[in-house]
């Protein structure tokens, strides 16, 4: 048994801190003391209501752990990481910050800990993948499709946030990076739109978005591009109100006063995107590399669904059970690498990759394996 503290009890922190309380001591953080109420309910857990980036708050108790999960929001992210890695702790972070985690590198290394980041499912679990078969064979190809979405399709959207929608809109105005012969290029986001065909939920659609992140600088793939799954419809809809303005940031001047668009979006889409408790979504994941020399291709597909019983969503599980997994990693000492560690980098130690994978296996996430 070890003691570990989780920042961040939504969506996501709640499966996390759940699933770990069953065999860890854990400590739980959050600004709202609504959640910290609610997990104090369902897990036997020790709860502060504090702001994760109130240093000196965070200093008091964080000691008292050996490894911290860092699931605070992606603004937040890399303050968190760095106070962490300052105060001596190894940490397993999902925040998705949108700054660089190699620039706290050196101050990781320097203070010899362990900073697992981008730990979810994509990034995450589809790094690891990639990171894995990378060390063992030769792959020319790698393409990774990825969504989470609503089982009621309902219009005009067709869509669902497990998350503030800001942090999904954001996604739409990021250029899209991706590697072609070696090369990162830059596109705009929602293009290269393709149908995608998945078997017992249909048709989606595919679009590029910027999720290869570390990757770009660790892989050696010469091809490399992720895509974002959503239902048929949903890009053009989204490039309409990008086209008129509603995803920017530039402040205008209306009689009101001065409006960013982004925020009143934002404000507009939270109640249409918002997931309610009743309602059931899933989590997909397809990832296929291609060894052209020896005209070979493995693919990866992981589904999962909400799990009504224990009051889950999907994205909750399929991001939190691999933060889950990797915290056992770094507890039992299974890997000790110093530094700011990308999910592909600890993946290529493979009694790291497998252990992840039978950690979600357990939990009845489904993935399939094959080669054609």
């Amino acid at each position: 048994m070890g003691k570990i503290l989780v920042l961040g009890c939504g969506l996501v922190g709640k499966t996390i801190v759940k699933d770990l309380a069953k065999q860890h001591k854990v400590g739980v953080v959050d600004i709202e003391l609504s959640n910290l109420k609610e997990i104090s309910k369902i897990a036997s857990v020790e709860t502060y209501h504090l702001d994760a980036a109130d240093k000196s708050a965070l200093e008091t108790i964080v000691n008292e752990y050996e490894l911290v999960v860092s699931a605070v929001p992606g603004f937040l992210g890399f303050r968190v990481l760095k106070t962490l890695i300052e105060l001596g702790k190894n940490v397993v972070d999902i925040a998705f910050f949108p700054e660089n985690p190699f620039e706290l590198n050196e101050l990781a290394t320097e203070k010899k800990v362990t900073c697992v980041v981008d730990c979810g499912i994509a990034p995450g679990l589809s790094h690891m993948i990639i990171g894995y078969h990378s060390a063992i064979s030769k792959i020319d190809e790698a393409t990774i499709f990825v969504g989470g979405l609503p089982f009621e399709r309902t219009l005009p959207f067709e869509y669902k946030a497990p998350f503030s929608p800001v942090d999904v809109l954001e996604e739409y105005i990021r250029p899209a990076r991706f590697v072609h012969n070696g090369k990162i290029i830059e596109r705009e986001p929602l293009t290269e739109l393709e149908l995608v065909d998945f078997k017992g939920i249909g048709t989606l659609e595919a679009f590029l978005t910027d999720g290869l992140r570390t990757l770009l600088a660790t892989s050696n793939v010469p091809y490399l591009k992720e895509k974002t799954l959503r239902f048929p419809g949903y890009a053009q809809k989204i490039q309409l109100l990008k086209d008129c303005g509603f995803l920017s940031n530039e402040p205008i001047e209306t009689k009101s006063g001065k409006v960013v668009p982004m925020h009143l979006t934002e404000k507009l889409l939270l109640s249409k995107w918002k997931l309610n408790p009743d309602d059931e979504e899933f989590t997909i994941m397809r990832v296929i590399l291609k060894n052209k020399s020896e005209n070979k291709k493995t693919i990866y597909e992981i589904f999962d669904k909400t799990d009504k019983l224990n009051n889950d969503f999907s994205m909750g599980r399929t991001t939190g059970f691999v933060a889950c997994a990797v915290a056992n990693l770094l507890l039992n000492k299974d890997f000790q690498e110093k530094g700011i560690i990308p999910p592909e980098v600890l993946a290529q130690n493979e009694k790291c990759f497998h252990y992840t994978l039978s950690y979600l296996k357990e939990r009845q996430i489904r993935i399939e394996i094959k080669e054609e």
